[in-house]
């Protein structure tokens, strides 16, 4: 029985029940030692035991190991290795990996995490499963980081993980429900001790009741204790006077006990308790080489301190683990730990743990030791284990002899901390290494790591200048590590809006002599400083030939081919950079790198929406803003939702839009360019719904910021149109100049069809139609290739297009275009063409055109329902009524994919390309049992049974 917990077990059990009937779930429970929450977990597995087929996997978190990389996953995983082979090709070597069985290296922390889904999706594939996991405070970095990864994608698993902790540590455990453990109540408390308590007199009773806080490990042990000595025909001793904390009381009868074993016992406790992993073996030669053996360690477990089992030696809590080992002085500790580091080998398995064992018997600085620690950080770095290698290499720093080892190995530490998402612990550990001084290049990185911290604490102005001020430093002397952070500090800084930091960090890189492979990127960089001055003439030829450079795979590290995306749609090239930028997200899902997706499906998604392919705009923000909250990328959730609010926009969404837009907009002092797209969306929101004046306010402030050197470039049509309908045609033209520049000097077909569309809102009526039709015209051009010229009679000026080379289209991830032409996709400028449709349909109906008004109406129209674009589908609708042309409101059936939700979408794309469920859900990071779910909720929707109808449904 289980006193006073009555409401905890139930969550519990609901949980269970949740997990047999295929619904997956976690649980985190958090509170003080003692207070029941191993004997919850113990329900929980009793509870599993009594159902039919639930299986239990449980681990526990060991103090000692939790400098050791995925110490406790292996703890957890290591009976079912032979089940790794199962998984995906990268997701089974990265788990190997972890484990130490293969050598792979693993670039993303968080790839472990999507194996470790995997892995405890296909064990439930053998019957429901819960896994209990006691102590994770105790749980090293890696192991918490993929275990809680993967619980935080349960969805369509037959699968519990309940968490317990321990308060006083840090534990976040973002997106998992907590359950706090409080103090028994007074019967719950009385209970209890009628359970324990034997014959004890009721004053004593009372004492435990009151000393214990309502702590229930506290009230078990004393009374035990106590009853235990007055069974010795002994009075019960009076407790101390004075509350102490229960768990402090508990383990200082814990230390009491200890204190009266003999010596030998003790020592063996003690080694024991120095490496929770060790084994009875190793515990024993170690007490060898001290004088202890084993039958020394009857005393302990008579006293039920200890359990021994095979090889094993098993404290019966961890308190009396923590007693054991604060008990003795430092003096026998240090003896301990270097017992234990002699009877280790200096190999694999047991090197790291030797190496901390030395560590811990050092009492001065050991150059040997530090060696020997660096060493098992770079095996823990091969195995994706960042926080260990933060802890291994600030302890190999303190115990350097040589300061410049001491400087290279505390920068090593910040830049692992960093990776490992400690951002206060890499600010910390680079403001050391700096201190040190003497090294440039680690003065550089130093500051380049607090730059990056300072990308999501403080602000990307603040970021931008402490990578340049970095940079600078190292600029002459070290050009290729300047080169990366100088790299970065302009893309802050774009994100800033600081131009003037723009045209700095270009100034740098026209002075280096770059490696022949990086020169691209300079030369694109220094494109952009460029266009932040004005002049783009001089910037669109370096900024295409970063993007053709990409487009071919002449650009390597995902910063640089992140900005080569970004820079196709700067040159109106929205198909090349889409094509760039899904390349590398194709790339990001093979490798598993979980971390760095959710900043490739950013400007992905703005490629897409750009092109009208909002359905697929709409899944990758769906996802990115998912993987982001569940991983801890604030900002990025920040620019991801600034996208929602266009597209919500586009889709007539109003409080979806405006609430998502309101949320990015509170940030825009520190995220100018993010805050100015989800204004746009704003703005086109009150454009399509017939607020002009509104719209023509917002998008002036768009158009008056960072627009002229950037995506939002775009907005200006928005701002032209919504003045001229407000009757404000003099501020109409205020930002038209930057968008002529831009469309004559990047000279692609659909830049200048925008231009020409505006010329033509603000035309007389002898010019007007001129422009209409060259836009119309232009919108029909391919993106690139040769450019024919204007149809008969019309002539385009200076805004044909140049050729240029077509490039055969990457391998389709889930944005791909298998489904362009379906509802919510374009195909290109498709959604530019209809609005332009639209607004000469508009001209021709004033001019009492009507029949050919009816035309491109009816074109709009078309456009805008194939779109997915309900509210610019209505306005047209609405004209074409004007013409005597009435349209019924489409059938929700004429687009089946608009029903779906956009990761069933995102799922049935892929396997309408030939996916298995597998593949699917190592591309999305989810198990393959919810591919299958989301797969099982589409196909009534879309009218199919079978995989091969997707297909030609998706043509």
């Amino acid at each position: 029985m289980i006193f006073g917990r009555a409401a905890e077990q139930a969550r519990i059990d609901g949980l269970m029940a949740a997990a047999t009937a295929g619904r997956g779930g976690a649980l985190l429970l958090r509170g003080e030692a003692g207070i029941g929450k191993t004997r919850l977990l113990d329900h929980a597995a009793e509870a599993a035991e009594a159902a039919d087929g639930m299986r239990v996997l449980r681990g526990v978190g060991i103090e000692s190991e939790a400098e050791l990389p995925f110490a406790a996953l292996h703890l957890l995983l290591h009976p079912y290795t032979d089940r790794v082979e199962a998984l995906a090709g990268p997701q089974a070597a990265a788990l190997r990996t972890a484990f130490g069985l293969e050598e792979t290296p693993v670039r993303d922390r968080f790839l472990i995490g999507a194996a470790t889904l995997s892995m405890l999706s296909e064990l439930s594939g053998d019957g429901p499963l819960v896994c209990l996991l006691d102590d994770a405070q105790w749980f090293d970095q890696a192991s918490s980081d993929a275990l809680l990864f993967a619980a935080r994608r349960l969805h369509a698993e037959p699968l519990v993980m309940i968490f317990a902790v321990r308060d006083g540590g840090a534990y976040p455990a973002p997106g998992i429900d907590e359950l706090h453990l409080t103090a028994l109540d007074g019967r719950s408390t009385a209970g209890l001790l009628a359970e324990h308590a034997g014959d004890l007199p009721a004053l004593v009773r009372e004492r435990i009741a009151a000393e214990s806080g309502g702590n229930p490990l506290a009230v078990i042990e004393l009374a035990t204790t106590l009853a235990a000595l007055q069974g010795n025909g002994r009075p019960a001793p009076p407790l101390p006077i004075g509350p102490l904390p229960a768990a402090g009381r508990v383990q200082d009868a814990f230390q009491a006990q200890i204190g009266g074993l003999p010596a030998a016992t003790q020592l063996l406790l003690l080694l024991a308790a120095a490496d929770g992993a060790a084994g009875l073996p190793v515990v024993l030669r170690a007490g060898a080489l001290l004088g202890a053996s084993a039958a020394d360690l009857e005393p302990a477990e008579r006293a039920r301190l200890v359990t021994l089992s095979g090889e094993h030696v098993t404290f019966r809590h961890p308190l009396i683990r923590a007693a054991a080992y604060q008990a003795a002085p430092h003096t026998r500790r240090t003896e301990a730990h270097r017992a234990l580091a002699t009877v280790l080998t200096p190999t694999p398995p047991d090197a790291d743990r030797r190496a901390w064992h030395l560590s811990a018997a050092a009492t001065g600085p050991d150059e040997g030791v530090a060696a020997e620690l660096e060493l098992a950080a770079r095996r823990a770095e091969h195995r994706g284990g960042s926080m260990a290698v933060t802890v291994a290499l600030e302890r190999a720093a303190q115990l350097s002899v040589d300061p410049a080892a001491k400087a290279r190995r505390l920068i090593g530490a910040a830049r692992a901390a960093y990776d490992a998402g400690l951002a206060d612990r890499a600010t910390e550990l680079a403001a050391g290494a700096a201190d040190l001084g003497g090294v440039l290049s680690v003065t550089a990185e130093a500051m380049w790591i607090k730059a990056q911290v300072a990308y999501e604490r403080t602000s990307p102005v603040a970021a931008a200048a402490l990578a340049l001020a970095g940079a600078e430093l190292i600029a002459a002397d070290e050009p290729d590590q300047a080169v990366p952070i100088l790299t970065e500090a302009v893309w802050c800084a774009r994100d800033a809006g600081a131009h003037d930091l723009v045209r700095r960090c270009a100034g740098v890189l026209a002075k280096l002599e770059p490696a022949p492979a990086v020169r691209p990127v300079v030369q694109g960089l220094i494109g952009y400083g460029h266009l932040c001055d004005g002049a783009t003439a001089a910037a669109i030829g370096p900024m295409r030939e970063l993007v053709a450079a990409a487009r071919h795979g002449a650009v390597d590290g995902f910063v640089e081919r992140l900005i080569a995306g970004f820079m196709g749609m700067l040159v109106a090239d929205d198909e090349a950079a889409t094509e760039v930028l899904e390349a590398l997200v194709a790339d990001l899902r093979e490798q598993g790198a979980a971390g760095w997706l959710p900043y490739g499906l950013e400007p992905l998604a703005i490629a897409l929406l750009l092109r009208g392919r909002f359905g697929s705009a709409e899944a990758a923000v769906e996802e990115g803003g998912g993987l982001a909250r569940d991983i801890g990328q604030p900002t990025q959730v920040l620019a991801l939702d600034s996208i929602a609010a266009w597209l919500a926009a586009v889709r007539g969404d109003e409080s979806r839009c405006r609430s998502v837009a309101e949320g990015v907009l509170e940030h825009a002092d520190l995220h100018p360019t993010n805050a100015a797209l989800a204004a746009w969306g704003l703005g086109l929101l009150d454009l399509a719904a017939g607020r002009p004046e509104e719209a023509a306010s917002r998008l002036d402030g768009v158009c008056g910021g960072p627009a002229g050197h950037d995506v939002l470039i775009k907005a200006v049509p928005d701002h032209v149109e919504a003045a001229v309908r407000a009757g404000l045609t003099g501020d109409a033209v205020r930002h038209l100049a930057a968008l002529d520049r831009w469309a004559r000097h990047t000279d692609r077909p659909g830049a200048a069809a925008l231009s020409h569309r505006c010329h033509a809102l603000l035309a007389d009526d002898r010019t007007a139609e001129h422009h209409y039709r060259t836009a119309l015209h232009l919108h029909d051009q391919p993106p690139e290739g040769r450019y024919d010229g204007p149809p008969p009679g019309l002539s385009v000026g200076a805004y044909g297009a140049v050729s240029g080379g077509l490039h055969p289209r990457p391998p389709e991830d889930a944005y791909g275009a298998v489904s362009a032409g379906v509802c919510g996709e374009g195909d290109g400028g498709s959604y530019d063409r209809a609005r332009t449709a639209l607004v000469y349909g508009e001209w021709l109906r004033r001019n009492r055109r009507r029949s050919d008004a009816r035309r491109w109406l009816a074109e709009a129209l078309d456009g805008f329902e194939r779109l997915g674009a309900p509210v610019w589908a209505a306005r047209a609708r609405t004209e074409l009524a004007a013409v005597g042309d009435r349209r019924a409101e489409p059938s929700p059936a004429v687009h089946p994919l608009a029903r779906l939700t956009a990761q069933e979408l995102q799922v049935v794309r892929l396997a309408a390309g030939g996916l298995s469920n597998r593949e699917i859900a190592v591309r999305l990071f989810l198990s393959p049992r919810t591919v299958g779910h989301h797969l099982y909720k589409a196909y009534p929707k879309l009218g199919v049974t079978k995989r091969t109808e997707l297909t030609r449904l998706l043509g």
